[in-house]
């Protein structure tokens, strides 16, 4: 997958975006970067992004000091991602990323109330070998003014998330005995649940170290149509895989197919 569908990718999940907004000041410890001056307004953004994926940071509702013509917004990418786009859309604002990839801005091109409104997303990817649960450091934002003192400034959360899962069995669309076999890949390590369309668990398993996963079921399943989704989980984070339609038919008449060897 190239990088630009990457990116769409994380867009159009909402497990990939979080919103950010400007919260009351508070101790350094509360956001990643040096806190700010008491009496300031703390700009925070936070997003859960897979290994290897980009993912978007958005900064948004701002409420500190009026600027104008000139201000600008910078990020500085936590250890070990990079800022790879500012996709801002709205007129008014110009973007850049620095060729290095560690720090972008946009810059108020307009006098009239910039950063009251909208918000202002940031690209940022994540390394191929980062440990999903990780949260990464030292990702910061700084609001200045036209001649380039600081008026706010705080950090954004980056958490090293998981990659969804995949559920390739049992087969969609054909009669399944009450206890069908269920099957796929997940991130290495991650524990692996398979519930049903009630939320009910029907199996678990581990990933592999090649990624593959395997269960059965260890109750019937009710007759009639169902949908399976898998869920992993590593290290406090978790990604869902999509669901599949099953009918489950008479455990007479249909043979549940036997857990497949890894």
């Amino acid at each position: 997958m190239n990088r630009s569908s990457k990116t769409a990718a994380a867009v159009l999940t909402a497990a990939g975006i979080l919103a950010a907004g400007w919260l009351p000041a508070g101790p350094a410890s509360a956001v990643d970067g040096a806190g700010p001056p008491a009496g300031e307004r703390v700009l925070w953004g936070a997003v859960t992004i897979p290994p290897g994926r980009d993912g978007i940071v958005e900064a948004s509702g701002l409420s500190g000091p009026a600027l104008g013509f000139g201000s600008s917004l910078t990020l500085t990418a936590p250890a070990g991602a990079e800022v790879t786009g500012v996709p801002l859309a709205a007129a008014g604002y110009r973007g850049e990323v620095a060729a290095d990839g560690r720090t972008a801005v946009y810059t108020a091109v307009s006098a009239e109330r910039p950063w009251r409104t909208g918000s202002f997303p940031f690209v940022l990817a994540v390394p191929a070998d980062a440990e999903p649960g990780t949260r990464l450091a030292g990702c910061v934002l700084r609001l200045a003014d036209a001649e380039g003192v600081a008026r706010a400034s705080g950090g954004c959360q980056v958490t090293v998330g998981l990659p969804s899962p995949v559920l390739s069995r049992p087969e969609p669309g054909v009669p399944l005995g009450y206890r069908p076999a269920a099957a796929g890949l997940a991130y290495p390590g991650a524990q692996v649940t398979v519930s049903d369309q009630d939320g009910n668990e029907v199996c678990t398993d581990t990933a592999g170290a090649d990624g593959s996963w395997s269960c059965a079921p260890g109750r019937d399943l009710p007759a009639g149509a169902n949908r399976l989704q898998a869920t992993a989980s590593l290290n406090g984070v978790s990604a869902a895989s999509e669901q599949i339609h099953i009918t489950v038919g008479s455990p007479t008449s249909v043979t549940a197919p036997a857990v497949p060897p890894r």
